[in-house]
């Protein structure tokens, strides 16, 4: 760090530490107003901000010192607000909509990933290592359902940030504290949306819609930071208001509850334990509450264990039309996914594995990257299950370029629950609108 990033640095330290000394007096004294939200503290803090660096000014112009340029003193308001308000260092790359991806190796080995696949280091996003970790920590306190720990007893943190993206953070089992967000370009999506991506094709998209209405159930599959997630967005798009939908992820990131499409939803996040190592719930648990709440159709943000049979079991008692995620190499291997899940937590054969997942999933989705794009590369309809082997036809294939495209017909049975759902649709939705 330079001699001026340090002063500057410093000087971030020494009036963030005062504003924030004298909201918490405002606060107390009950010199704030009873409706004061965030806006207005924040509002608030600039003036306190605005106040201490003219105090500053006056003072470094009386002792000959190099007065700050204008251009400073507002990187060090930023930086003073997004410390009490924002994720700190953080925040500038976070508003910036081109960059999907953060990845910090440390306070000063910063990376990003744009939407276009470029990657391009950045500067320091915290003055040290102990620094970046008080912020991990300071993000954890005041976001998500629950304060969630970062230290040495519980070294990785899996949260939700308040603008919707997913950050990770590890400590003590790497040399240097590690960082990864995963941002979402767009936090509210529709298929339609993903036609203009290049995602999908106009057919596909009224297949998938016909699939969703018709309440099939649909496991999404693919590689890390694919687009499952955002794919289960615009599926979810699809589902009729009218409908409850319960919500479970080991951290809030689908905010169907706070997309404005669903007025009836519940969102469940896992627990991590205590200190004591007792309070933790998992997936598994959650899956089992979500059958108790009387849902229409359950989502699981990510199946990666234990939560697998709750979930099918789910699918099958009733909850048509639920969705999920899997990490999954192809469409047809999703099915051995499943059955190690299976037998890792409960012992299940691979026999009785794949009669319970024919009778609970209908259709595997797999997205991939074809020619630099994330297409929908395969789509399975499940047929049954013969012993070792689920069986199922691929009734949409990679095509010449690695986008899906029709193939083998789907069952007389499902094309026309498929083709019934679709012109009900069409018949109660006036042309050009949405659901």
């Amino acid at each position: 760090m330079t001699g001026g990033a340090a002063v500057l640095s410093g000087l971030v330290g020494v009036i963030r530490g005062r504003v924030a000394a004298e909201l918490s007096a405002v606060v107390r004294d009950g010199r704030a107003g009873a409706g004061w939200g965030v806006a207005d503290q924040r509002a608030f803090a600039a003036g306190l901000v605005a106040d201490m660096l003219r105090r500053h000014a006056e003072q470094t112009l009386g002792a000959g010192q190099r007065m700050l340029t204008a251009v400073e003193e507002e990187q060090v308001t930023r930086a003073v607000l997004d410390g009490l308000y924002g994720l700190g260092g953080l925040q500038p790359l976070l508003d910036d909509p081109r960059i999907e991806n953060i990845n910090c190796n440390g306070a000063d080995v910063v990376w990003v990933r744009y939407f276009d696949g470029q990657r391009m280091r950045m500067p320091p996003v915290a003055a040290s290592d102990e620094e970046l970790i008080e912020l991990v920590r300071t993000v954890a306190a005041r976001s998500g359902l629950e304060e969630r720990r970062f230290d040495r007893a519980s070294p990785g943190l899996s949260m939700q940030l308040p603008d919707g993206s997913r950050l990770f953070a590890a400590m003590a089992v790497t040399a240097r504290p590690v960082i990864a967000i995963r941002r979402h370009r767009y936090p509210r999506v529709s298929l339609d949306q993903l036609v203009e991506l290049g995602t999908i094709s106009p057919e596909l998209r009224t297949f998938l819609r016909g699939l969703v209405l018709a309440r099939r159930n649909i496991l999404v599959a693919g590689e890390t930071g694919i687009g499952k997630t955002t794919l289960i967005r615009a599926l979810a798009a699809d589902v009729p208001t009218s409908e409850r939908i319960i919500t479970i992820e080991d951290a809030l990131e689908l905010g169907l509850d706070r997309d404005g499409l669903h007025d009836d939803v519940v969102a469940m996040q896992a627990r991590e334990a205590n200190v004591e190592g007792e309070g933790a719930i998992g997936l598994a648990e959650l899956v089992r509450w979500a059958l108790r709440m009387s849902p229409d159709r359950v989502i699981v943000g990510e199946v990666r264990g234990g939560e697998v049979v709750p979930m099918l079991m789910a699918m099958s008692q009733g909850t048509d039309g639920s969705l999920a995620t899997i990490h999954a190499s192809s469409s047809g291997g999703v099915f051995t996914k499943i059955a190690a899940y299976a037998a890792q937590a409960d012992g299940l054969a691979m026999e009785a594995t794949n009669l319970l997942t024919a009778a609970a999933v209908h259709i595997v989705v797999h997205m991939s990257v074809a020619q630099g794009r994330r297409v929908i590369s395969s789509v399975r309809e499940v047929t049954g299950a013969d012993g070792l082997l689920v069986t199922s036809n691929e009734v949409w294939r990679p095509g010449p370029d690695g986008a899906a495209v029709p193939g083998a017909p789907l069952r007389a049975q499902t094309a026309a629950a498929v083709d019934t759902a679709l012109a009900a649709y069409y018949a109660s939705v006036p042309a050009g609108a949405s659901w």
